[in-house]
């Protein structure tokens, strides 16, 4: 451990307090995708108290704040935290006024960002930095409330669903040439690096049938709801034709079943996601979608209207970044460090990052209880929050010391898979489609 590194671990715990403090706070006051004005003002606040420059509103509700900026050209490295939750209005530390949660402990990334700030901006250490820091709040990271989204996109406010996808998009991560990213794990293990992950599209499928008494006159009415319900029966029909090393999720809700009960339903609106391991996979698994429920619609003699937006590309493999295992080894000591790898089935945002740039990730424990699940908690701050903010700043550090050497060369050794973001956005548009089908 060298002087500086030194310095960052004596100063972050120096600020201990005040990041457990921010930390319970944002657990306490949980706001879902693109509503997170309340999160985002506080880490602003934050940040402008540091002496930052910060520029706030992108997609919405998103924050840059800027350290070194006469030595971008070095490089620039991005501090990743998102500030969404999870609508879990039975958790323990739900926000009644939102019913949100975050039972995806987004808030100690934000603590975590927050945590390195506080170190990073001492003199002494941004002076031995030669390179930028962004310390990135982004945005709506959990992909949910589908039909409010499209209200935002008719509104002319986004575009796509997911956060990053919009920050991309909209050109935000065009001064950015690498980042750092951190999620949480049940357990107290560190995990560094990152396996891949499913992409996805995501639809609204409203069905429209025809109201009628629903005793007097039933024969009177196309009932959309039993359209919508042979419709949910063949896509599990479909579901053997999935290949199990695509990795294919489908999980449709129902979000309006009807306005009475006395009324044949004539209107049912459903959102889903389709995921897979591959572009390709998650494309055929749509395709069956689709056709599952214009099946449904043509049984009752309903219509179909299908809304397909751009979701997340498959998350991309990443190997374990040796200045985050040094990281952990000196913040986290006795705690074990492991690699990552494998796939996951879920999804992430980061993957879309992934194909314009080097993203490198690590997990922290200190919770117990499934994510997105009920019984999330947090068990142990110092792993969940301090050790988290050590990690980013002590990688941040070791990739911008000695002239920012270090990251030039991950960004140069890097084959993205678009060369730009005008690039990504011209491959996201194909998955932009509706169709009405009667």
């Amino acid at each position: 451990m060298d002087q500086t590194e030194a310095l960052i671990i004596e100063t972050i715990d120096r600020h201990r307090e005040e990041i457990l403090e921010f930390a319970r706070d944002i657990y306490s006051h949980a706001e879902l995708g693109y509503k997170e004005f309340q999160t985002s003002e506080k880490f602003v606040k934050k940040m402008e108290q540091l002496g930052l420059r910060t520029e706030k509103r992108f997609a919405i509700t998103g924050v840059k704040s800027y350290l070194n900026e006469d030595k971008k050209e070095n490089a620039s490295l991005a501090l990743l935290g998102e500030l969404d939750a999870l609508r879990i209005p039975e958790h323990a530390f739900a926000n009644p006024e939102t019913n949100a949660a975050h039972c995806c402990g987004h808030h100690a990334q934000m603590a975590g960002v927050f945590g390195a700030a506080l170190a990073l901006t001492v003199p002494e250490i941004a002076e031995k930095l030669d390179g930028q820091v962004v310390f990135f709040a982004t945005p709506a990271e959990e992909y949910g409330e589908i039909e409010f989204k499209n209200q935002l996109r008719e509104q002319g406010k986004i575009r796509y669903g997911g956060g990053k996808c919009e920050l991309l998009r909209i050109g935000a991560f065009d001064d950015i040439d690498l980042c750092l990213t951190h999620h949480i794990r049940p357990g107290n293990e560190i995990l560094v690096g990152s396996g891949t992950g499913n992409g996805f599209v995501s639809k609204v499928i409203r069905v429209l049938g025809k109201a009628s008494h629903a005793a007097g006159a039933p024969e009177k009415g196309v009932n959309a709801l039993s359209a919508a319900s042979l419709g949910l029966q063949a896509l599990g029909l479909n579901r053997e034709t999935f290949r199990d090393e695509d990795c294919v999720r489908v999980h449709p809700i129902i979000t309006k079943g009807g306005n009475l009960v006395n009324v044949i339903p004539d209107e049912v609106v459903m959102e889903t996601l389709v995921r897979g391991k591959t572009i390709e996979a998650f494309t055929d698994a749509a395709k069956k979608t689709d056709r599952s429920f214009k099946a449904g619609a043509v049984a009752m003699g309903a219509k179909v209207e299908i809304s397909t937006l751009p979701g997340y590309l498959p998350t991309l493999a990443e190997e374990a970044l040796p200045e985050l295992k040094h990281a952990a080894e000196i913040s986290a000591s006795g705690i074990p460090v492991i690699e990552a790898s494998g796939h996951a089935g879920g999804s992430t945002d980061v993957g879309d990052v992934q194909h314009l740039m080097p993203v490198y990730t690590f997990n922290t424990g200190g919770v117990k209880g499934g994510l997105h699940q009920i019984d999330f908690e947090v068990t142990d701050e110092e792993e969940a929050y301090i050790v988290t903010a050590k990690m980013f700043a002590l990688a941040a550090y070791g990739l911008l010391k000695e002239k920012a050497q270090r990251s030039r060369e991950l960004v140069d050794q890097y084959e993205p898979v678009f060369k730009n973001s005008a690039e990504y956005v011209e491959f996201m548009e194909q998955f932009d489609s509706k169709e009405i089908f009667e």
